[in-house]
């Protein structure tokens, strides 16, 4: 394999440069030809196709974002544009393709190269790396960017604190996570929220604004200072709208308080939104997403494709699904059908996986609530 070109598409998540360094200098230090496509699938079939070289890739590590920019595809998603991308790749001699990104992504990587849609004349081999900062692509216990993400929410959270514990007040902060909690869950432990509200919890409307109106009030029972000020985070999936949520909070606690206001009972909104993308990776992201990106290209090397570089540090695989690296214990390598099938049960809440976020975070709430 001589000529491997390198894309990122979808949303993008701090750690995805520490993957285009790393992949670009393993296939430079091979004499290989490292290719950039600008701005995802997009450029992919635009045939923006730039050189990587040592130097470009060399400042890059810390960067949050990505250098080769996203961008999402309409034609893409179409037979007809799928055929464009594949002619674009051929036309160049592109032998072999990573796919940096999240469900999204990965499933494009997935039709890509489908055998029901590729001709005799198309060779590129195709391996994913999972980037996503909700942390809901299947098989891979993290993805690229998720620790950035969590630590982000985090340090919001502790600066937020301080300014509602001197007016002992609500906030509730939004986090993004619009088909998993696993933000709101994660880092609502590390910041010690008071609730966290995510839609795989299967609570109700009504059991939600009853549960957190309740914390509210038993909050003025606590000791004065820090611990006074109530902090719920709040998953962007979740039916109930921020705003509506403060609106029936703030009606349900005039109902039962009647008109007793200010302290902790005056609430505030706070929505992070795609602040979340952002900032330099952490070491855990960077380290991950190299790591990662070296199994990705030595699968390329080794004449895999079809596949996804996963971070699955322990346990089995089954041989249907995918098999560990030789190259990393830490990783293993899984099928891109398989991932999308996971990737569906993680969304809809049937996944084993999804249910035990759930679970522990319960338990672990039950006990942060003593």
């Amino acid at each position: 394999m001589k000529k491997v070109a390198i894309l990122t598409s979808g949303g993008d998540a701090p750690g995805m440069n520490a993957a285009i360094r790393a992949a670009t200098k393993i296939g430079l230090a091979r004499d290989m030809e490292m290719i950039g496509i600008e701005h995802g699938y997009q450029g992919l079939l635009a045939g923006a196709l730039v050189p990587l070289s040592t130097a470009d890739v060399a400042d890059i590590i810390h960067l949050g974002g990505t250098v080769l920019g996203s961008a999402r595809s309409t034609e893409f998603r179409e037979r007809a544009g799928r055929d464009q991308a594949r002619r674009v790749l051929t036309q160049h001699g592109i032998e072999g393709l990573l796919v940096i990104g999240g469900n999204g992504s990965l499933a494009g990587a997935a039709a890509l190269t489908a055998p029901d849609e590729v001709g005799a004349d198309f060779q590129t081999a195709v391996i994913g790396l999972p980037a996503s900062i909700d942390n809901d692509v299947g098989l891979t216990m993290y993805a690229i960017g998720v620790d950035t993400a969590v630590n982000t929410i985090m340090e919001a959270c502790d600066k937020v604190s301080d300014t509602a514990s001197a007016h002992e007040r609500t906030f509730i902060v939004e986090v993004m996570g619009r088909d998993s909690g696993y933000l709101a869950m994660s880092s609502g432990i590390a910041a010690a929220a008071d609730a966290v509200l995510f839609r795989e919890s299967g609570k109700s409307h009504d059991e939600i604004v009853s549960a957190v109106t309740d914390i509210i009030i038993r909050s003025r029972d606590r000791p004065r200072g820090r611990s006074r000020r109530v902090l719920i985070i709040k998953a962007e999936g979740l039916g109930i709208p921020t705003v509506k949520l403060k609106s029936e909070l703030d009606a349900e606690l005039r109902k039962r308080l009647g008109d007793e206001v200010g302290g902790s009972f005056e609430s505030r909104v706070l929505v992070l939104g795609h602040l979340v993308r952002g900032g330099s990776p952490t070491a855990s992201d960077r380290m991950r997403a190299s790591r990662l990106a070296n199994v990705a290209m030595r699968a390329l090397i080794a004449g895999h494709t079809r596949l996804m570089a996963a971070w699955n540090p322990g346990g089995p695989i089954p041989p249907e699904i995918g098999f560990r690296s030789t190259d990393d214990p830490l990783c293993t390598l899984v099928k891109l059908e398989a991932v999308a099938a996971e990737t569906a049960k993680l969304l809809d809440g049937s996944s084993p996986t999804t249910k035990r976020r759930a679970r522990m975070f319960e338990e672990i709430a039950d006990v942060l609530a003593l």
